[in-house]
């Protein structure tokens, strides 16, 4: 029989790792992904608004404890669960770079990917532990080809226009660009927004900014999902567990509001316009509201 701790509340912390071939193993600080949907990251950040300064340097001085235990050599994440104490107990290690380093980058200014590189050629590491510090706050949110009002269905369609943001403090990391397929053969993520800021703060409300701004027509996305996750009150004060969203979707998908007459009226024009009436040969007073006058899939019977 095989028993663990079971952790109510508990928070996904992991820590960023890097190991060269020279006997040098640092950490770049940690990244907590609690905000999750079915145990799937939705938005990621760091610092972790949980940790305080001596959780910190223990739950990192842990995560290179592990790396040297087995020898490793590359990037790699020491993921964590923690309790509302703050006791963390290990979870897993992931021996490559996780979706979510680019907020890892924001903080500390180090590219990962081309460090990943220059570990893997042999070069030892450029700097030492003590030349690591975490500048500002940065959020990352990954975008969704799915419909959070239909049970998070997969979206697919062809993407008619894909305008992301441009504003300072945001990177976009994106796979898409106007006129891609999103199809069924794919993992539904199609984009992630990562924003950087002097405080949380900051980076929240830059994120709200950069979310609302980026443009993807043709395909459903969880955006708006995103965006009443950052306004939640938990999610503002740096409260969410890994469970809180599963147990407050109702507080997160609130009612779609009726649509104003006037969208019904644009909407009907539009049908009208793009389904133009064929006018019946040889009779030019044909009644263009007349089914037997457009030229669609009408039937009668069978």
């Amino acid at each position: 029989v095989f028993l663990e701790r079971y952790i109510e509340q508990g928070r996904h912390i992991e820590v960023q790792i890097i190991a060269d071939s020279h006997g040098n193993t640092l950490h770049l600080f940690e990244r907590e992904c609690s905000t999750q949907r079915r145990h799937q990251k939705i938005i990621e950040e760091t610092p972790s608004p949980l940790l305080d300064a001596a959780t910190r340097a223990a739950i990192c001085a842990a995560a290179v404890d592990a790396a040297r235990a087995v020898n490793y050599r590359n990037a790699g994440t020491v993921e964590f669960i923690v309790t509302p104490a703050r006791e963390f107990y290990f979870l897993e290690m992931n021996t490559r770079l996780q979706v979510e380093h680019p907020i890892t980058e924001l903080v500390t200014g180090v590219d990962l990917v081309q460090l990943q590189f220059r570990v893997a050629a042999g070069e030892p590491l450029p700097f030492q532990q003590a030349d690591l510090h975490q500048t500002g706050h940065a959020i990352e949110c990954r975008i969704y080809a799915e419909d959070a009002r239909n049970d998070f269905l997969p979206a697919t369609g062809t993407v008619h226009t894909f305008i992301p943001p441009s504003m300072p403090g945001v990177r976009v990391d994106a796979g898409l660009q106007s006129g891609d397929a999103v199809t069924i053969y794919y993992d539904p993520m199609v984009a992630k927004i990562i924003t950087h800021g002097r405080t949380r703060q900051d980076a929240i409300q830059r994120m709200k900014q950069a979310l609302r701004e980026t443009i993807i027509l043709g395909t459903t996305t969880n955006i708006d999902f995103l965006l009443a996750i950052l306004d939640d009150p938990a999610f503002q004060a740096g409260e969410v567990h890994t469970a809180y969203v599963d147990h407050h979707l109702h507080d997160l998908l609130p009612e779609m509001p009726p649509l104003p007459p006037m969208a019904l009226i644009a909407a009907a024009l539009g049908e009208a316009s793009s389904n133009a009436s064929v006018t019946l040969e040889g009779d030019s007073d044909a009644d263009r509201y007349s089914p037997w006058s457009h030229a669609d899939h009408f039937r009668l019977g069978r």
